[in-house]
């Protein structure tokens, strides 16, 4: 059952303005399996479980692995391929001469990787309302890193007692255990197209076009919105510093047990930092633009705390200073305390950077077509930036040069978003910022046109 609204509220899903029609959502334990944040839950724990597998690998540093170098050639092949068809849309280290088995399998990673992250941003930002979005985010979010979180526990379980710097087979076992559950989860999920958002709204989610219309709809998502240019850099520089914390600084430095402790907090911390500032994002005592404005502002402070820091630790270190098989940072060593307090402020930042830019992209559209696009986009040029900077670090650069290519980026992608937000960010979205939307509505009253034309000839 639906009725037809004047929608003025800014808090809403709608367009300004505009007549749209709202529905009567499903009760009892119905209501609660279709409600958007059941689903946005369930979508979170499929993320928990395979891609957050795939984190606790990566966030060991070299997958795990002695020598990193074939990690890394993975990592790049995973986000190539995860670029490529993103835009249009670890490894399991058993054998120790299973290189060529682990660039592959990268390879495939990011074909399907592409596919999963482009319908997570499309679903996420379209079942919440304008008021929601930040929330929404931080619950994916928050989840999603509890399984890189879980992933980390079985890792440093498994090598609490070691002193190595590689870890056990029973790691990569385990991981890919809980990885096997994740993938059965889409199946249980509801079809968007019987969803209703908290405010009555209808989802609408893209419709089955052909090739030929969906490369017009990514010309369309640019001509009608250029302002999503000036987050690219941001998009860009939203992978590509996994490298230097990951591989340069917790492989280069720590033995697996640090390794292991550093990865639990990492992501953990993730949790916490997406929590925070998604309740900025979302503040009902602000206005949309000023909480954007306030997110930049925290971003900024957290980016030279964060880096300034960690160029007091690079400087003291080279690649020939730290071989792999050096005895490295144990848990017990005096300097560690301080070290991993480093990688928390990193996993909050992570966490405020991603939040951030998929809460900016929330910002621009309601419209699911666009969302979709956008959200291409984004996973498409960070995997670019990170394919390139674990290529980087496979030939073996300077630790120093990965650090500082990766502040100049993070600093140069919020200069270029702010003038984005201080241009493009209002209070509420309007019609005019939907721009498939109004593509879709142009067509369709096309055709009824052309229907009515038609039946008055034969008439």
């Amino acid at each position: 059952m639906s009725s037809s609204v004047d929608e003025k509220d800014g808090g809403s899903n709608s367009p300004d303005n505009d007549s749209i029609s709202v529905y009567e959502r499903p009760k009892g334990l119905r209501g609660i399996y279709y409600h958007p944040i059941t689903q946005i839950v369930m979508l979170a724990f499929v993320c928990f479980l395979c891609p957050g597998m795939f984190n606790a690998l990566t966030g060991l540093g070299g997958g795990g692995q002695v020598d990193p170098t074939t990690s890394a050639n993975s990592t790049c092949a995973v986000y190539a391929t995860y670029a490529f068809f993103a835009f249009f849309s670890g490894a399991i280290n058993i054998h120790p001469g299973a290189g060529w088995f682990v660039v592959t399998s990268g390879a495939l990673l990011g074909v399907t990787a592409a596919f999963l992250w482009t319908a997570q941003g499309s679903i996420m930002l379209s079942y919440c309302t304008e008021a929601q979005k930040g929330i929404f985010i931080s619950i994916f979010w928050a989840i999603f890193n509890l399984g890189a979180v879980v992933g980390a526990s079985v890792s440093f379980g498994q090598n609490i007692h070691s002193t190595n710097n590689n870890v056990s087979n029973g790691t990569y076992v385990g991981i890919l255990v809980l990885t096997i559950l994740g993938v059965t989860i889409p199946l249980l999920m509801a079809d968007p197209d019987k969803m209703i958002r908290t405010d009555g709204t209808r989802v609408v989610m893209p419709r089955h076009p052909s090739w030929k219309s969906e490369f017009h709809g990514l010309w369309v998502a640019i001509i009608t919105d250029p302002m999503v240019l000036l987050l690219f850099p941001m998009f860009f520089a939203s992978n590509y510093f996994y490298t230097w914390q990951f591989n340069d600084y917790n492989s280069a430095l720590f033995n697996i047990r640090a390794r292991s402790l550093n990865n639990f907090m990492y992501w953990l911390s993730q949790i916490i930092g997406s929590g925070m500032i998604g309740v900025v994002l979302d503040s009902k005592r602000l206005r949309r633009r000023v909480r954007a404005f306030t997110g930049w502002g925290i971003l900024m402070a957290m980016t030279f705390t964060v880096h300034i820091w960690a160029y007091y630790y690079q400087r003291t270190y080279t690649r020939t200073s730290v071989p792999p098989d050096s005895q490295k940072m144990d848990i017990y060593d005096t300097r560690y305390p301080a070290h991993v307090w480093l990688m928390i402020f990193y996993g909050l930042l992570d966490a405020m950077w991603q939040t951030t830019s998929f809460w900016l992209i929330g910002a621009m559209s309601n419209d699911a077509n666009k969302l979709a696009i956008y959200s291409g986009f984004y996973h498409s040029i960070q995997s670019a930036g990170a394919a390139g900077v674990w290529r980087m670090d496979a030939m073996g650069l300077p630790y120093m040069n990965i650090f500082l290519s990766t502040w100049c980026l993070v600093v140069a992608g919020l200069v270029f978003s702010f003038p984005m937000i201080y241009l493009r960010i209002r209070d509420t979205t309007v019609l005019e910022d939907e721009g498939l939307m109004k593509r879709d509505q142009e067509i369709n009253n096309t055709k009824a046109k052309g229907m009515i034309e038609s039946g008055n000839e034969m008439s």
